[in-house]
């Protein structure tokens, strides 16, 4: 067994804090290995100014995680699975995926309190081209006003600039306690979350054999099946691309995995919406099914409005 593991991990309260957990767990678990923690800044970290859709999205957060990964300066790194990509760098695999807290999106409205109650035109701060679409479709008097930064620098900006609210996920909220500051969680029906969202992905090279050995406990089987569903689905319908869509897997029975999906047009006017369920043991081939099947409902005229822009 290796004497040290050395994990890689930005340097946001809530990078921190996800990669810290992780680090307690692996104490308890491997008392004879020294833990040690490797701070780093991603690009995605760095431009703040730019909306993540008009960046790359998806890998902006993990890809200088990877690059010391594979150069072996890191033996594993430890992200929110919501920010990893579909397609990771060969050599590299996700050893683990946690345990699934809250998935659902949060509201946070000092004055008014839930999205029924936002008065017409309110000034509604989120970066997610996705709960844009969504709280679009359900309000589509609101003004979406982008919103990037880290969780607390997000929560500074409801008061600095005079938003009437402002959406977060509700797990990294919960995971810094400030679930005191949720006004409302959006159900489902109104805002689908994100690939992953609410779990963590621990990424390690896959020729690690000890390291992947030692991990293999922090791993959720459960939360896994339900997101390689999730994932499935957003690689066959993304392609890579920042798109509007929401999708969850979740057991509705012991055997039966259910996943329920949305592809939204920006603007939140138009969207497909559908769901499927089946055997766990089939769970990347149900997110297939089901991007395929909405993409022929009409999930395709809506990508392809959003890529002719």
């Amino acid at each position: 067994m290796k004497q040290k593991l050395v994990i890689g991990t930005r340097g946001s309260k809530l990078a921190l804090w996800q990669a810290n957990h992780v680090a307690a767990r692996l104490r308890e678990h491997c008392p004879e290995v020294t833990i040690e923690l490797k701070h780093m800044v991603t690009t995605g970290d760095k431009i703040l100014d730019v909306p993540l859709a008009k960046i790359g999205g998806k890998g902006l957060f993990t890809k200088e995680l990877e690059v010391s990964m594979l150069q072996g300066d890191i033996d594993l790194a430890v992200h929110s699975l919501k920010d990893m990509p579909t397609e990771l760098p060969s050599g590299l695999i996700l050893a683990a995926v946690t345990e699934r807290v809250d998935p659902g999106d949060a509201l946070i409205s000092p004055a008014y309190k839930t999205l029924a109650n936002l008065p017409r035109n309110a000034r509604v701060g989120t970066s997610s081209l996705r709960r844009k679409a969504q709280l679009l479709n359900a309000r589509p008097d609101l003004t979406i006003v982008d919103l990037r930064g880290n969780l607390d620098t997000r929560l500074k900006k409801l008061t600095t600039e005079k938003l009437d609210a402002i959406l977060l996920a509700v797990a990294g909220l919960k995971r810094l306690g400030w679930d005191q500051q949720i006004t409302e969680i959006l159900p489902h029906t109104v805002c689908l979350p994100a690939v992953g969202q609410g779990a963590l992905a621990i990424e390690a090279r896959e020729n690690d054999k000890e390291t992947l050995a030692m991990l293999a406990f922090l791993n959720h089987e459960a939360t896994r099946q339900a997101t390689l569903a999730e994932r499935a689905f957003l690689a066959e319908v993304e392609g890579g691309c920042q798109i509007p869509i929401g999708v969850y897997g979740q057991f509705e029975a012991k055997n039966e995995l259910t996943l329920n999906a949305v592809i939204m047009s920006p603007d939140g006017k138009e969207a497909v919406r559908d769901r499927i369920g089946g055997n766990p043991v089939e769970a990347a081939s149900l997110g297939h099914t089901l991007a395929v099947r909405m993409l022929d409902k009409g999930g395709r005229e809506i990508l392809a409005k959003l890529f002719a822009d």
